[in-house]
C-alpha cells in the first residue's frame, strides 16, 4: 500500500490562508464607512410622551428592608 505524500500540505494550507486573508481584505476595503459619525446633530423634539411624567420606581423584593 503506497504512503500518502504530505510534503505539499504545508504549502497548500499556507497559500489557502494567504488567499483567504487577501480576499477578505479586498472585500472589507470596498465598504465606505463614515469618517465621523458624531458630526450629525441629534435634534431634540419638543414632543412629550404621556408616560414621561408617570415613571415609578420598581422595587425588587431583595432590595426591600426585612419586615
Amino acid at each position: 500500500m503506497p504512503q500518502l505524500d504530505t510534503s505539499t500540505w504545508f504549502i497548500m494550507i499556507l497559500s489557502m490562508f494567504l488567499t483567504l486573508f487577501i480576499l477578505f481584505q479586498l472585500k472589507i476595503s470596498n465598504h465606505h464607512y463614515p469618517e465621523n459619525p458624531m458630526t450629525k446633530s441629534a435634534k431634540i423634539t419638543g414632543q412629550h410622551n404621556p408616560w414621561e411624567n408617570k415613571w415609578t420606581k420598581i422595587y425588587s423584593p431583595l432590595s426591600l428592608p426585612p419586615q
